[in-house]
């Protein structure tokens, strides 16, 4: 989860039995995609001219939408490529 100005650890939903024992161990990590990677994105024009100008048409100050997209690891390992190719507009109810 993330939460503004901060994070906090996630944990899974509870169950019968485990698979493992819930006891933490060892220093805690970072685990944050930029961490070890260097992120580029990549982002379609259509895609982005549709986003654009469905902002401009909606009278509302919050817009709700979806960009989609896939994310790739980057041949030699070192970097990931988010790539957004589709823009949702949402439904309003």
């Amino acid at each position: 989860r993330f939460v503004p100005d901060r994070m906090v650890p996630f944990s899974f939903p509870l169950s019968k039995c485990a698979l493992w024992d819930p006891v933490p161990m060892g220093d805690v990590i970072g685990s944050h995609i930029t961490y070890y990677r260097n992120p580029k994105l990549s982002m379609m024009e259509k895609t982005l001219r549709l986003a654009y100008r469905h902002a401009k048409q909606n009278e509302k100050k919050l817009l709700s939408c979806f960009l989609l997209g896939t994310l790739a690891v980057d041949e030699d390992g070192e970097g990931i490529t988010l790539t957004i190719d589709r823009f949702d507009p949402g439904r309003e109810v």
